[in-house]
């Protein structure tokens, strides 16, 4: 992890009715539509069910 990153949790919810949580390393101030986007690409990028692409479903947290 780089220094003055945080980690954030982004729960997405998924076309199969469950939410997928990705773990992500940002700066404290980061904005919420861009955790929202890294989570998202990396949820598009595997073998999961679909992500829905909508920000507002998804829930941002700061981790520690």
């Amino acid at each position: 992890m780089e220094s003055g990153c945080c980690c954030w949790l982004v729960a997405l919810p998924a076309v199969d009715g469950r939410q997928y949580v990705y773990r992500v390393y940002a700066p404290p101030d980061a904005l919420p539509a861009d955790l929202f986007w890294d989570a998202w690409h990396c949820h598009d990028e595997s073998a999961f069910p679909r992500a829905w692409d909508l920000f507002d479903a998804a829930l941002i947290r700061r981790v520690g």
